[in-house]
Order: structure tokens, then C-alpha cells, then sequence
């Protein structure tokens, strides 16, 4: 058995990430598109197409979109060469597509063919590991990144910076939308801003729109410690309608 000293892949990409990302993508393009040419020689029905691709072509990037948020024009790139090989292409010339591939990504029962669309699902993928970061801090993962880009603050307050990594980046790019998802859950409410967190619950939101009243600052001071039941006269007082009835 042959020792390697260090490896030069995982999953069959690049564990080390240089500045340019020219090399990662390329070995990403190159897996697909040997995937596709060799499909090519085959019969396929469409349906068969459709299973292909769903399970084999759009599972070859998961690893790396998870770590990584991939830009815009690889994903068009690898869109557009399923679009190719579904639709069907005799010799150079390219059939008609009937469809295009944002229809073709909606579920069927809206009218399309229930492809992932990548975007979203690269951004669903970096949410988790967000996620983690949020609910894990102990984590050696959620150590590792506290210590580096974060180390007085939490990963939900944290600022990109200037010389993060690009999983660091590619992960802080979706903070905002793991936290338009949130909503505190209240206990002894220490911890909960009641002007700025995310905590009640309406279809008008989840943040409080009364005025600020100074003095009042965590959801704490609102809670009656000792039967740790909401304040009602400090609330009736300072707080809108609306919100006296989402708290």
C-alpha cells in the first residue's frame, strides 16, 4: 500500500482551495461533463433522462456546494448542460428546448419536472452548516470558526471581514437568510432584545413595532420573576395593540 504524505482531493475535489478557483471548478465541470458524453452513446427515454440526472448529475456537486457557494455562471453552466442532454442534440446541432430551465425546476404538479434548482440548493446546503454554527458553538467546527472570524461575539452578529477563507464567506452568505427564518424561543428572556430579535409571531412579522421605551430592553423585563408570568401592566402600557397580542 502506497503512503501519501498528503492528499490532493476528497471526494474527488481539491482539499486545498487556491486563490483562483479556476482549478476546483474545472475538475467539478470536467466529472459532469464525462458523465453526460458517455450517457450520450445510450437510448435513453426521456423518463430515463430525468432519473439520471435527478440522481446522478445533480448529486455530483452536493459535497461542494456545501461548503463552498459556487458562482453564478458554473451554475448556469452545469444547467444548461442538462437542459442539453435532456432535451436531446443530434451532432452539433441543438434541438428545440420546449421549456426553459427555471419552468423545469418547478415540482410537477406546478407544471414542471421537479429539478433542484441550484441556487437554492447550494444556499439550502450552506444554511445547515449556518445552522450549525448557531446551534452547535461546542462543535469542533463551531470552535475552530468562533476562534478565527468571531471571538467575542455569536455567529448571528459576526461580520465577514477582509481575509476569511471561502467556505468562511461562502457560509456568512447566507446568514441573513437563516435569520429571516428564526424566532426566539422565550424563557427567562435575558438574552432576547425585544426591539431587534425576532420573537413574536403574526403576519405582520416577527418584530416588535411599538415605539422604544428606554429602560426596557430584554424580554426579561417583562417577565415577573418570581411566577415568571408576563407583566401585563408594563405591557398594556407601552405596547401596541398588535403586539400585546403576539406576546
Amino acid at each position: 500500500m502506497r503512503q501519501v504524505d498528503r492528499h490532493k482531493k476528497y471526494l474527488g475535489l481539491p482539499i486545498v482551495v487556491e486563490r483562483s478557483k479556476k482549478v476546483m471548478f474545472n475538475t467539478l465541470m470536467d466529472r459532469i461533463w464525462k458523465k453526460l458524453q458517455r450517457w450520450k452513446e445510450k437510448l435513453l427515454s426521456r423518463a430515463g433522462k430525468e432519473i439520471l440526472l435527478k440522481a446522478v448529475i445533480q448529486a455530483i456537486p452536493t459535497y461542494l456546494m456545501g461548503v463552498y457557494k459556487l458562482p453564478g455562471s458554473i451554475i448556469d453552466k452545469i444547467s444548461a448542460a442538462m437542459a442539453r442532454f435532456f432535451w436531446g442534440q443530434t451532432g452539433p446541432t441543438r434541438k428545440i428546448h420546449w421549456r426553459n430551465w427555471e419552468t423545469m425546476c418547478t415540482p410537477k404538479f406546478l407544471g414542471g419536472m421537479g429539478f433542484n434548482d441550484l441556487r437554492v440548493f447550494n444556499d439550502a446546503l450552506l444554511g445547515r452548516q449556518a445552522w450549525r454554527l448557531v446551534q452547535r458553538p461546542g462543535s469542533p467546527m463551531g470552535r475552530v470558526m468562533q476562534v478565527k472570524y468571531y471571538p467575542n461575539r455569536s455567529f448571528l452578529d459576526a461580520s465577514l471581514g477582509c481575509a476569511g477563507s471561502y467556505s468562511w464567506s461562502s457560509i456568512w452568505s447566507v446568514k441573513a437568510l437563516v435569520k429571516e427564518g428564526m424566532l426566539w424561543r422565550i424563557g427567562d428572556g435575558k438574552k432576547v432584545n425585544i426591539w431587534q430579535d425576532p420573537w413574536v409571531v403574526g403576519e405582520e412579522g416577527r418584530f416588535i413595532t411599538s415605539p422604544r421605551v428606554e429602560n426596557v430592553t430584554n424580554v426579561s423585563d417583562l417577565i415577573d420573576t418570581s411566577t415568571m408570568e408576563w407583566q401585563h401592566d408594563i405591557i398594556s402600557y407601552h405596547f401596541s395593540e398588535r403586539d400585546k397580542q403576539r406576546s
